[in-house]
């Protein structure tokens, strides 16, 4: 039965991966700008902002971006960040007399959470602040006069302000009253910390010269194009929440004449996970080329466009990042780590760099002389150099059952399905791995790919085991040193000159450096 469910598991994978192909998610991104292009035609004289990062994917052009995160809209997790005021959208919709945002979900939902929540926490908030401000100079319903250079011209040009200032808490119809009321609850506090916090309500409020109200579009919203009212004509500023992307549920097959492709709601969304270097203005850049491409040369177009970009840049010398994980050369024995001052040379390869080695990709890679390897699975039980084996993947091997003094198996899946599996399991991959060191083993950390669980349970190791001339000394300089961010990215260039096709996520990185830093303040630190 356990084989059956996990041959289920694969093909459920397997057949995700295929439909989140980099095709598909591009091609649904430019179905999907089209919605917003029409939508933005509208309203020509509204500036098109894009909510980082998702929304910055669905127009060629905006004309700034903001950042409302959609986790301070989570139900019981509302927040008002004094981090992300976002003022600046607030100043823009009172020159303009409003504004457009742009983001997605995928999750099925029409709106994200940073549209049905956090925007309308945010209009709410500021609107009361800025109410609060003009009853302390005595004028409660009155634009203020001008207080900063920076503050608008659309309060000069148009008429008079709404006789009341509305500061009431605009949510959407599904948003519940019972929710709604908890939202009103902390709103006080909110303005309390907006006031502490030193931002600049006073330009706001010259600015504006009516309340902030958040709107909703989505691709069902139903518009008669011949009763689309002007925005002046509002009694407040209007603040155009467009969600891009279809509200579908299950997966849609669509087909042109030349391809067959599969929808992806919110493709936008986590661009590291399938956007392979390309960026939305690369995207843009090439946007025709890239849908006229298809689905089987896509990949290797996108792979041509980013190397062909990071060459140009770094002719000019503009900042040129590579895909993969990559050290420069770096000075002094190859199997020492840099030196705290030398340059840190975290880039990628670049697409030929891939090609070349995509054909070893799983290869076993050892860390200089320091009795580490890393790799993939699948290379363990035929690595004749190997006395003894950590393996971090869900499922056993049947080596790790009949030695267990040299082959030890740990189930750490990744950051995505289980945020704390691999901060779980490294005390026993830290005891093991010591336990063999100490006897000269050379020890082999593999996972099923070999480039990511396996290469930060090495920085662990690393970190915890050796000198910064990569000596293994028992762990001694550890418990005298307090790990930092610097000092852990000096190890990982040591694994990644190595181990080139090392791709660690930041998820799985994070853990490593929580659970380091938590031992080492445990040691007196």
């Amino acid at each position: 039965m356990e084989s059956e469910r996990l041959s289920i598991y694969r093909a459920s994978r397997t057949i995700k991966r295929r439909d989140n192909s980099l095709y598909n998610a591009l091609r649904s991104i430019y179905e999907d700008s089209i919605f917003v292009g029409e939508i933005s035609q509208l309203w020509p004289e509204l500036p098109l902002l894009a909510n980082l990062r998702c929304g910055l994917w669905y127009a060629p052009k905006f004309h700034s971006t903001c950042y409302f995160k959609s986790t301070d809209g989570h139900t019981n997790n509302w927040s008002f960040s004094t981090a992300r005021l976002n003022l600046h959208v607030a100043l823009l919709a009172g020159q303009r007399g409003g504004c457009m945002i742009v983001d997605s979900t995928r999750k099925g939902k029409q709106f994200p959470d940073s549209m049905s929540k956090t925007i309308s926490i945010w209009t709410c908030v500021l609107n009361r602040a800025i109410l609060n401000y003009r009853s302390r100079v005595g004028k409660p319903n009155m634009p203020m006069e001008r207080e900063s250079d920076a503050c608008d011209q659309h309060a000069e040009s148009t008429g008079l302000v709404s006789p009341s200032w509305d500061c009431s808490l605009h949510l959407p119809l599904w948003v519940s009253n019972a929710e709604k009321a908890a939202i009103e609850d902390r709103l006080e506090g909110w303005i309390k910390q907006l006031e502490a916090s030193g931002g600049d309500v006073a330009c706001i409020a010259s600015a504006l010269k009516k309340p902030l109200r958040p709107l909703w579009v989505s691709q069902k919203s139903v518009i008669w194009l011949n009763e689309v009212p002007g925005y002046d004509s509002w009694d407040f500023t209007p603040i155009m929440l467009v969600s891009a992307s279809s509200s579908c549920g299950i997966l849609q097959q669509r087909t042109t004449s030349e391809f067959s492709w599969t929808y992806i709601a919110g493709a936008g969304d986590d661009e590291e996970s399938w956007a392979r270097g390309l960026s939305p203005n690369l995207f843009w850049s090439h946007a025709h080329e890239l849908i006229d491409s298809g689905p089987d040369l896509c990949n290797q177009k996108v792979a041509d466009i980013v190397e062909k970009d990071r060459v140009y840049r770094a002719q000019r010398g503009q900042n040129a990042p590579q895909l993969s994980v990559k050290p420069s050369k770096l000075s002094g024995s190859t199997d020492h780590f840099p030196a705290e001052n030398s340059p840190l040379g975290l880039g990628i390869s670049g697409a030929e760099n891939d090609r070349k080695d995509s054909v070893d990709l799983h290869a076993i890679s050892w860390l200089g002389s320091t009795n580490l390897a890393v790799g993939a699975t699948q290379h363990a039980a035929d690595a004749s150099d190997v006395d003894s084996a950590l393996v971090c993947e869900r499922e056993s091997s049947s080596l790790c059952l009949e030695y267990p003094e040299v082959y030890l198996h740990l189930p750490i899946l990744n950051s995505k399905l289980d945020r704390f599996s691999l901060y779980r399991n490294l005390p026993a991959a830290l005891i093991f791995a010591k336990s063999n060191l100490r006897k000269g083993n050379r020890l082999l950390v593999c996972c099923n790919d070999g480039e990511d669980i396996s290469v930060c349970v090495c920085l662990a190791i690393l970190t915890s085991f050796y000198t910064n001339e990569g000596s293994f000394d028992d762990g001694k300089s550890f418990s005298e040193t307090c790990i930092t961010k610097l000092e852990m990215r000096r190890r990982l260039v040591f694994i990644c000159k190595f181990a080139v096709n090392a791709r660690p996520s930041r998820g799985n990185l994070k853990q490593v450096f929580n659970f380091l830093k938590d031992q080492s303040v445990g040691s007196g630190c």
